[in-house]
């Protein structure tokens, strides 16, 4: 069993180990696994040993951080500084100058930065998979994808190649890997961590968040990377995750629900996943809290998503280095863009105040609400694959519908497993809340995890596939 976060910050304290040793067993991970999981673009090998041994002469010296001397990755869209951001997309892209804000605030909290991990193009779709660098496969089973669009970071802490990763979610791109790899994955308040260098993120839908294999390790990261740059449109009051953890919920009013947003397109709940959210929903009774069937009340929540969505999939492919490269599907997204990004972009944004007062309702009623994470389990690598753009929606859809609604109110998330199917693929339970409501989440996803001891459970050792995925383009 891999150590977990909190027993590496440990372990480096006391001196039983080294950052450098950290860094090549993480690097000798990856190396090992990269050919099956795919789950880097770029591997920073020289850059992270470098990083590992000033973090070991910082350790010898007294200084104690709380992530000093750990090696982590960070998703392919957050800038790394002397490395390329190509952001799942093919072709070649100049390196930045300068860290994001969520990766200053790691290299702060004495992070090594490990690399950048697969994500599919312009994090558009709930698979990882790409022309630009091939497939990333779910260490579970590897005909399987790990989700998306941070299946790179999923896959990677999954299997143990690092204990904890950043990923971005901007329909469920850090919640869906995570219930699909069997971890927790946790979507913070919108600005609780910084996506600068962009002020906000496809227009707000977009926040960076965290995949770990702990409720506690998940939190311990929240709490490192949490902090606004200067120009940051979204700056909510700091909230502390890892005190969270260690404090009791209280007894709880939990809304059960399996009420989808409406969409216009056809969508069912697989009843293994309804089987094992009500499961967990009955070991939610047995820890003493009130579970009670109810929906929000989405409305059409819909209609302002994907003038969002598509606006920001515009903006962002027109600065790739070589359009011509972009998925067709890719294009079709910014056709859309260009068609919605005036009014119906503008009148999405002023909706959003009235759907927070809609959907929020429930919270006058109930303290959290219960909800699959997705509405089947993982899908098979390539099955989206040549499908056109609208195919494709229909499809990620009728997979992912439980996780958007959220990303358009900007309110928290966390993703906690909820077991496996009878072919031992992960499955996932969402845990949802009002604004700034990470604590009490986490305290509660902390309660679950002490009955469910989710950790115990590893995915099997990675071992190549027929075909092989494709290797990182870079490795340093």
């Amino acid at each position: 069993m891999p150590p977990t976060l909190l027993e590496l910050v440990a372990a480096l304290a006391e001196g039983a180990v080294s950052a450098r040793r950290l860094t090549e067993r993480s690097l000798e991970r990856i190396a090992a696994s990269q050919s099956s999981l795919n789950a880097f673009r770029i591997v920073r090998a020289e850059a992270a040993l470098a990083e590992a041994d000033a973090a070991d002469r910082r350790l010898a010296a007294g200084e104690r951080l709380p992530l000093l001397g750990v090696p982590l990755a960070v998703k392919d869209d957050m800038d790394v500084a002397g490395e390329p951001t190509a952001f799942g997309c093919a072709g070649v892209f100049p390196p930045v100058r300068a860290d994001g804000e969520a990766v200053r605030r790691l290299r702060a909290a004495g992070a090594v930065i490990i690399g950048k991990t697969q994500t599919p193009e312009l994090g558009q779709w709930p698979f990882t998979e790409g022309h630009g660098f091939g497939a990333t496969r779910n260490p579970w089973n590897q005909a399987y994808t790990p989700g998306g669009s941070s299946g790179g970071s999923a896959a990677a802490v999954a299997a143990g190649l690092v204990p904890a990763a950043l990923g971005s979610d901007g329909a469920g791109s850090v919640r869906i890997p995570a219930a699909w790899t069997h971890l927790v994955g946790v979507k913070p308040q919108r600005g609780r961590v910084s996506t600068w260098p962009e002020p906000e993120s496809f227009h707000g839908l977009t926040v960076n968040g965290v995949l770990a294999r702990t409720v506690a390790d998940a939190a311990l990261l929240l709490d490192a990377a949490a902090g606004p740059a200067p120009g940051d449109l979204h700056r909510p009051a700091r909230v502390r995750a890892t005190d969270a953890v260690n404090r009791p919920p209280g007894r709880l009013r939990i809304a059960l629900s399996y009420g989808m947003a409406f969409t216009a397109t056809p969508k069912t709940l697989d009843p293994v996943v309804r089987a094992a959210v009500e499961r967990l929903a009955g070991r939610l009774e047995e820890l003493g809290h009130e579970v009670v069937p109810e929906d929000p009340r989405y409305g059409a929540i819909g209609l302002t998503f994907v003038p969002r969505a598509t606006s920001g999939v515009r903006r962002l492919a027109e600065l790739v280095p070589d359009p011509a490269l972009l998925d067709p599907r890719t294009r079709e997204a910014m056709r859309t863009g260009r068609l919605l990004g005036g009014a119906a972009l503008r009148v999405s944004r002023r909706a959003e105040g009235a759907l927070r007062r809609r959907v929020g309702e429930i919270f006058g009623r109930f303290d959290v609400v219960l909800t699959p994470t997705t509405a089947t389990p993982p899908l098979r690598v390539g099955a989206l694959a040549g499908l056109g753009a609208l195919a494709t929606d229909r499809a990620m859809i009728a997979a992912c519908p439980y996780a958007w609604t959220w990303n358009v109110l900007g309110w928290p998330g966390v993703n906690v497993p909820a077991g496996f199917t009878a072919d031992g693929l992960p499955l996932g339970a969402q845990l949802l809340g009002p604004e700034a409501s990470e604590p009490r989440l986490l305290s509660l996803a902390a309660q679950l995890e002490a009955a469910e001891n989710w950790s115990a459970h590893m995915p099997p050792p990675y071992a190549s596939p027929e075909p092989p995925a494709a290797s990182p383009d870079s490795t340093r």
